[in-house]
């Protein structure tokens, strides 16, 4: 018998001892959605493959019924030890203020998962929910960006910087002739380049960016 998405998904879920609310909650897709997967009206799209098949330890193309290994692949660390790429579980921030903390409750609005490919040890980890369209360029609103926490950015990386105690914002981080430059990503003309003098304006770097989820429904 020819096994297609919603078989292999139901095999995955059965072997790793997974429930539907469980997995819910690991991948950030609703319950109403996995029900929709598991009876086979429709089938998850290529984000939503990729956070199931991370969440339950299975390779992409396994889940999508193709025919091959079930298990996902072993990466070799330095050509000695072999590591497998298996998720980690991040806080989700719906925005960074000044007075708190960064992983304060106030802030957490729940946990998202991350591949360990995208992590470096030594550092703290977390995701932050991108509101507007200042850098609906790169990123739309609503998505979510890793960000690794540190307190430096290079030329024309993209960061989570705050201004003067303001909420914390994504632009891209520049500095020239000692100011600090924060440049949009927007279609949009009403975003334009913001200035700074770091020793009249207090800026500071929350994070890198490392990369984004887009498909987050």
């Amino acid at each position: 018998m020819e096994e297609n998405f919603s078989i292999r998904l139901q095999k995955a879920m059965n072997i790793r001892n997974i429930k539907a609310v469980e997995l819910s909650e690991k991948t950030g897709i609703s319950k109403s959605s996995l029900s929709e997967y598991i009876k086979g009206k429709y089938e998850a799209k290529q984000k939503g493959i990729f956070k199931l098949a991370y969440a339950l330890n299975v390779s992409e193309g396994w889940l999508m019924g193709l025919d091959v290994p079930m298990e996902r692949e072993i990466k070799q660390d330095n050509n000695v030890f072999p590591t497998v790429d298996v998720p980690q579980k991040y806080p989700v921030l719906g925005k960074i203020s000044a007075g708190l903390p960064i992983l304060a409750i106030e802030n957490i609005e729940g946990y998202m998962y991350a591949p360990s490919s995208k992590i470096q040890s030594g550092y703290d980890y977390f995701f932050l929910r991108v509101i507007g369209d200042s850098m609906n360029l790169k990123f739309p609103n609503g998505c979510l960006l890793l960000v690794q926490k540190q307190p430096e950015l290079e030329n024309g990386q993209i960061g989570v910087i705050m201004v003067n105690g303001d909420d914390a914002t994504v632009k891209r981080y520049k500095v020239e002739n000692d100011l600090v430059i924060l440049e949009p990503m927007s279609s949009n003309p009403e975003h334009q380049v913001q200035i700074y003098n770091p020793k009249k304006t207090k800026v500071e770097i929350i994070g890198k960016v490392i990369c984004a989820i887009t498909d987050v429904n």
